[in-house]
């Protein structure tokens, strides 16, 4: 028996339901963007007309039609459709929804499609509770998640789903979408008069930032508090738009893929010597609220490893910045944070550092060799077992070098530090070259001296 109760109540709410969730798509036909995936003749698209839908996962920024999608799919599929959240859901509800399906499969022969919306926010133990059921077939799983599933969701469930990238809205997309809800009837503005500048509507599509649910809410707010003019129009001019939408919806979570992407392109603008990039990037993070420490000391790294004795005095300048920002905070410590990417953009750039590694794999993968005896602590052994005897000592010398043997004399002739011709660094090079030569020089004279002592 129907509760009317509950009826009104729903017709209530969907009659008060944000333009965004009003708009929302209910069709393929009505979707707008995606044509990658949706696309005449794309895999997805066949297969939600066939109601054919496997197990899929949906991955992209926010507003760009994930449970659209998933809501789509409910209207087309004969299967039972069941949705939960992740944020509110937990292993108590995922079996009962499992044991609904396993029910409804034994009495009617029905399949169940099974949807987990951020499904990123369950844990290891909630997604591998679905898993035995997802792979039985029990429930067909459906997943929508803003966080790159490869590393968000467990391997077994993302090896039995078909991974769909959605992509941000175009401008394009986004101009469509404002107008529909500004042209529909029954769930838009369609039967009120309202008139929106062009310069105003391309303002609420640059901000949303590809961001469909960002501009509909704009959009809302600007009709909603606009009071009509004397012949009953609402006109939305670009102030109205500027004071609806006044900041640029960055997608940026400090723990998730954007983060990564956006200090990895940092990373790589640095190390491609591109300051306009290095600099937009920054940007981009400071913006998105990106604590600036997190920069700074990405840059501290970059100085050493990237940079290193092509240009000593970058690690100074890196060192200097995250001092000084400790004294200065924001927002004028940004001065600080730009000049230190613009000097590690535009240093040359060596990596030579990276030879610490050699000599570590080398200590891994190779047996130990003594510490030859000359170069042994003179301080302690020197008289009893002769450790430091035989030692020459630089600053005896005239140049403040003198040909010697460092290293254990298995390991003669082996160069970890190869220095680059950039540069500081190719100062260091020309100097070090002269000197191995030397070493070399005095290394063959000794081996033909104890050849010609042996010969004797």
């Amino acid at each position: 028996m129907p509760d009317l109760f509950e009826d009104a109540a729903e017709a209530y709410r969907a009659e008060r339901a944000p333009l965004a969730d009003r708009m929302r798509p209910r069709t393929l036909d009505e979707f707008v963007g995606q044509d990658h995936i949706l696309g005449p003749g794309k895999l997805l698209r066949r297969a939600i007309e066939a109601d054919r839908v496997t197990s899929v996962l949906f991955y992209g920024p926010p507003g760009t039609g994930k449970t659209t999608l998933a809501r789509i799919i409910a209207g087309t599929t004969a299967s039972h459709f069941t949705s939960m959240n992740a944020v509110l859901s937990g292993v108590k509800d995922i079996r009962a929804a499992i044991e609904a399906a396993q029910e409804r499969l034994r009495l009617h022969r029905q399949r169940t499609i099974l949807f987990v919306d951020e499904v990123h926010r369950f844990n290891k133990a909630q997604q591998d509770a679905l898993l035995p059921h997802v792979e039985n077939g029990t429930v067909t799983f459906i997943g929508a998640t803003t966080e790159n599933p490869y590393f968000e969701v467990i391997r077994a469930l993302v090896s039995r789903s078909r991974v769909f990238e959605l992509r941000s809205l175009t401008g394009t997309d986004l101009r469509t979408v404002a107008l529909q809800a500004l042209a529909d009837p029954e769930r838009g503005y369609g039967r009120r008069k309202v008139r929106i500048d062009e310069d105003a509507l391309e303002h609420l599509v640059d901000v949303a930032n590809g961001d469909a649910r960002s501009l509909l809410n704009a959009l809302e707010l600007a009709v909603e508090t606009t009071e009509p003019g004397p012949d009953g129009v609402v006109h939305i001019d670009l102030a109205v738009a500027e004071d609806s939408i006044q900041q640029r919806a960055v997608l940026y979570d400090k723990e998730g893929d954007a983060h990564f992407d956006t200090i990895s392109a940092f990373i790589k603008s640095l190390r491609g010597s591109d300051p306009d990039a290095a600099l937009y990037w920054m940007a981009r993070m400071i913006y998105a609220g990106e604590n600036p420490r997190f920069i700074l000391r990405r840059m501290l790294i970059f100085a050493a490893e990237d940079i290193g004795l092509a240009d000593p005095r970058a690690l100074l300048v890196a060192q200097a910045a995250a001092t000084g920002f400790e004294y200065v905070g924001m927002p004028e410590g940004q001065y600080l944070l730009s000049e230190c990417c613009l000097y590690l953009a535009t240093a040359p750039k060596s990596n030579s550092a990276i030879s610490y590694f050699d000599a570590l794999k080398h200590v891994e993968q190779e047996q130990t060799a003594d510490v030859p005896n000359h170069l042994k602590d003179a301080s302690r052994d020197g008289a009893g077992l002769g450790h430091g005897v035989g030692y020459k000592y630089p600053h005896a010398y005239r140049e403040g070098y003198v040909p010697e043997q460092y290293l254990p004399p298995e390991m003669q002739g082996l160069y970890f530090y190869q220095p680059r011709d950039v540069g500081y660094e190719r100062q260091i090079a020309a100097r070090l070259a002269h000197l191995r030569e030397r070493d070399e020089a005095e290394s063959i004279e000794k081996r033909v001296r104890r050849y010609v002592e042996e010969g004797k």
